[in-house]
């Protein structure tokens, strides 16, 4: 077949193919790389990967052909964590953060998640939408092709809804694709603080009503947040609205988070910063993927996840930019990554294992992206670097040169081109 495009002469191609399940242990670091390698895409699909001379019958008449110019290319990058729309910011809050002021004293003086849900709900779609999309255009720009991005700065139905409506929006105007979360679990509003198990009922009221805006159901397992059981109750009943779910787990304190991922069947637990040894295991017998976000850790200068031990048990681990107002103000996931080796004690292979084809499981998308191979998206990032191990170690910078989204450039040396 006669390709639309051909991409060669790529010097570093990291297909991520061979393990068709989330890659745990070993598996992680094993990742195949062709030199002197060639891409073929028809209708914005993978048609051939070939190294060396291009194959007879490849190259017609109308087909492109780019030079990757001996660089690294990748699959498109996928952040499956973020909580890309919502209005405001607070940096307002800094210097109270950084000087040493909890966050529960921050919340008192009407800071934090009450502050960001206040500035959403008085933002019209509209302006959600054009805020957010600044950000899609930054991921874009750092090598992200697929965004989980979530609810929940609404705590009521007519907000969380317009954030939703957002995804959608951006999904269909946007080249990046967006899978949509609902999260009204966020906080518990100060009204129901005397009495949270009425606002999980609420919650469970929404749920059937925003189904067709979003594919999965999150919900903040903490402390002082949502319990156990209250999380329990919420996601079983999401399951049976057909949603997947997923959850933030054991982030600040262990309550027994990475623990439910396991019972329930979630596909990812989210944090896990402070999860414990027997979650971890329990994780790892029932293949929940561990979603780990240490730039969270980073901002809040608080403990790293323990990725090097859940690796160990078997976990498969996921990176995410954890993007938000509050705890993570950043669209960088390549910081991301450089984090996940100098301060998860991850290898580059692994690094990249977590935000490629583990992170495409994380998002249920693993039969369309996170792997250069036949019969998937044409998402595909050429880095402006020798090898995979050199995006980790020169850290601090954008290594982007080119995005091709489903076979369509979109970045080029560096400029959003969509």
């Amino acid at each position: 077949m006669r390709a639309d495009l051909i991409i060669k002469n790529i010097g570093h191609l990291a297909t991520m193919r061979g393990v068709n399940k989330p890659r745990i242990k070993e598996e992680m670091n094993d990742i195949e790389i062709l030199e002197n390698a060639y891409i073929a895409i028809n209708d914005g699909k993978i048609s051939y990967v070939g190294q060396g001379h291009i194959i007879d019958g490849l190259i017609g008449d109308k087909t492109e052909i780019h030079d990757a110019n001996g660089l690294t290319v990748t699959p498109g990058l996928i952040d499956p964590h973020t909580h890309l729309v919502h209005g405001g910011s607070r940096e307002n809050e800094f210097s109270l953060k950084i000087s040493g002021v909890p966050y529960i004293d921050i919340l008192k003086q009407g800071g934090g998640i009450l502050s960001t849900v206040k500035s959403t709900k008085e933002a019209s779609l509209d302006q959600l939408y054009d805020k957010a999309k600044k950000s899609l255009d930054i991921m874009l720009g750092y090598g992200v092709t697929t965004v989980e991005s979530k609810s929940g700065y609404g705590l009521e139905l007519d907000t969380e809804k317009k954030q939703l409506e957002v995804n959608q929006k951006l999904d269909q105007t946007h080249p990046v694709d967006i899978v949509s979360t609902f999260l009204g679990a966020h906080a518990v509003p100060k009204k129901y603080k005397e009495n949270p198990d009425e606002f999980v009922d609420i919650i469970i009221e929404m749920l059937p009503k925003v189904k067709d805006l979003a594919q999965f159901c999150d919900v903040f397992c903490e402390e002082g947040v949502f319990s156990v059981e209250q999380t329990r109750k919420i996601l079983n009943k999401a399951k049976e609205y057909g949603y997947k779910v997923k959850l933030h787990a054991d982030e600040i304190v262990s309550i027994g988070g990475a623990e439910l991922a396991a019972e329930i069947g979630a596909i990812s637990a989210d944090h896990l910063m402070a999860a414990s040894e027997d979650g971890m295991k329990l994780m790892a017998k029932n293949k929940v993927i561990a979603n780990i976000l240490p730039g969270t850790s980073f901002s809040l200068m608080k403990n790293y996840a323990e990725a090097r031990k859940m690796i160990e048990h078997g976990v498969p681990i996921a990176l995410s930019t954890d993007y938000n107002p509050g705890s993570c103000p950043t669209e960088n996931i390549q910081l991301i990554m450089q984090l996940g080796s100098l301060a998860l004690k991850m290898t580059p292979n692994e690094v990249l294992t977590a935000v490629t084809i583990n992170a495409a499981y994380s998002v249920d998308k693993a039969d369309e992206i996170g792997s250069i191979e036949v019969g998937k998206k044409a998402d595909l990032v050429i880095f402006d670097a020798p090898n995979v191990d050199y995006i980790m170690y020169h850290f601090g910078i954008n290594h982007t040169h080119s995005v091709y989204k489903e076979g369509k450039l979109v970045v080029d040396n560096k400029n959003i081109v969509y």
